[in-house]
């Protein structure tokens, strides 16, 4: 796969982690309050990256990144701390397989956000996919 197609290839990776996430969390928070275990798990993301920037020498002094930077940084990581917490108190009452796929409906809103505020433009074959997408996920979701 060459390098304009890298992307799929780290894409897919993701996906198969955050299942492994989704399913490792119902069996890890079955005795725990969720946003304890939300902590936790945040300690050790903390954890195994800073030891993979530091071996893979990619440090650097943060204080040399702009402003603008920090902010977006900042929101993201605000975004992510929210996102663990409704995810993970969602996976403790609710069914896995009717969670992740709900959770996937981050990828319509980043298509809806991404038009908005990136003025990214996808086909319209592209919007028939998200359309499709939408309607898998209700479709998962309200199985019984």
């Amino acid at each position: 796969m060459g390098t304009s197609n890298s992307w799929f290839y780290w894409a897919c990776l993701s996906a198969i982690f955050a299942a492994f996430t989704a399913i490792f969390a119902k069996i890890g928070i079955r005795n725990v309050d969720s946003d304890f275990a939300t902590l936790i798990r945040t300690a050790i993301i903390l954890v195994v990256l800073i030891g993979f920037v530091s071996f893979a020498g990619k440090m650097s002094n943060p204080a040399t990144l702009p402003a603008k930077t920090w902010l977006f940084l900042i929101l993201s990581g605000l975004a992510t701390g929210a996102s663990w917490v409704c995810y993970f108190r969602a996976l403790q009452i609710g069914d896995a397989s009717k969670v992740a796929p709900v959770d996937k409906m981050s990828l319509v809103f980043v298509a809806i956000f991404a038009f908005v505020f990136l003025e990214e433009r996808p086909s319209s074959q592209e919007w028939l996919g998200i359309v499709l997408v939408s309607a898998g996920v209700l479709v998962l979701a309200s199985k019984r």
